[in-house]
């Protein structure tokens, strides 16, 4: 989440004359992420998200987008709907941008991972691929295997300014990981989350005082992929120390928790190493990319591209399954 389109009180008004939530109280807008601008906004019927879409989304695939939320949320799981406006229609403009509206979720994301938020994330991301299952539209991951040679082509001119022989270093490693990649029709494809990131995963605490997760955001990177492609995703942002070190016991907690749900094939766990491998290059390549192209002045929170290259080094060297908790 960022703002890079700033909106003005008048605009705001405006857009909401064509739903049915009351008057404006309050917005702001919210600093953290890269992608798009979103307000958190008040009205008289509530709290809710507003979000304008920008230059990275393709206008077109935001009914995807909305569409896979409303229809996770219709089945149980605990993430955003769209708000329709008395048209209809849950997608519109707002100050040159497609924008849309969507419930604000209770909870909170963990600043600090510790192992017992795993078991409940790993439930929570098979409930996510069981819930997707139904739904029919199909969108290729933008940023898969065949999006990332064009990205380190985008950060070649500058990329080693942010470490001297970055480039080199991840050209040789990207080609590795691409002759390894899984072959098409080799392991299970869905929808997937594919950003399931600690700051889009909300908590609160269950009758016991364990965390529950009460909440899943941000679907604007969803798409049809690996379903254990997103598993590697989870294991390269949840399971490191603040040490850079790889912590098995969270790893072991979040498949184990995942596979009482549904559970992995051999061949999703034989290819986890080399998945991880891919889900670290692909946040360190948009991370570089990022790191080298933000606009001066924009409200956002840019993330250090290295802290992937040490978790890519990482799964570089673990050679089975074992060696991730699987």
């Amino acid at each position: 989440m960022a703002v890079y389109t700033e909106v003005t009180d008048e605009a705001l008004r405006a857009f909401l004359a064509d739903y049915d939530l009351g008057g404006l109280l309050a917005f702001r807008g919210i600093a953290e992420g890269v992608e798009n601008s979103n307000y958190a906004l008040r009205t008289e019927a509530g709290d809710f998200i507003l979000t304008l879409y920008e230059k990275r989304v393709e206008p077109a695939e935001l009914p995807y987008f909305l569409g896979l939320m409303e229809h996770l949320a219709a089945r149980g799981l605990p993430c955003p709907t769209p708000v329709h406006g008395r048209d209809g229609a849950a997608l519109r403009h707002l100050c040159g941008r497609p924008a849309a509206i969507c419930t604000f979720l209770e909870g909170v994301w963990p600043r600090k991972v510790r192992p017992e938020h795993l078991a409940p994330l790993g439930e929570a991301l098979a409930r996510l691929h069981a819930a997707g299952s139904g739904f029919a539209t199909l969108r290729p991951n933008a940023l898969g295997p065949a999006g990332w040679t064009p990205l380190l082509e985008g950060c070649r001119a500058r990329g080693d300014e942010v470490m001297p022989g970055l480039v080199a270093e991840l050209e040789a490693r990207l080609g590795a990981i691409l002759a390894g990649w899984p072959a098409p029709g080799a392991l299970p494809v869905g929808q997937i989350h594919a950003d399931l990131f600690p700051d889009n995963v909300f908590f609160l605490p269950d009758a016991a005082g364990r965390p529950r997760v009460s909440g899943l955001i941000d679907f604007y990177f969803a798409c049809t992929d690996l379903l254990a492609y997103d598993v590697a995703v989870c294991l390269n942002a949840w399971c490191f120390e603040p040490d850079g070190s790889f912590n098995v016991t969270k790893g072991r907690a979040l498949l184990g928790a995942y596979a009482a749900v549904r559970p992995l094939s051999g061949a999703e766990r034989a290819a986890l190493p080399v998945l991880c491998r891919g889900a670290a290059i692909r946040f360190l390549l948009t991370r570089l990319y990022d790191w080298t192209h933000t606009p001066p002045g924009a409200l956002v929170t840019r993330k250090d591209p290295l802290e992937y290259l040490r978790k890519l080094r990482f799964f570089a060297r673990a050679e089975t399954p074992g060696d991730i908790g699987g």
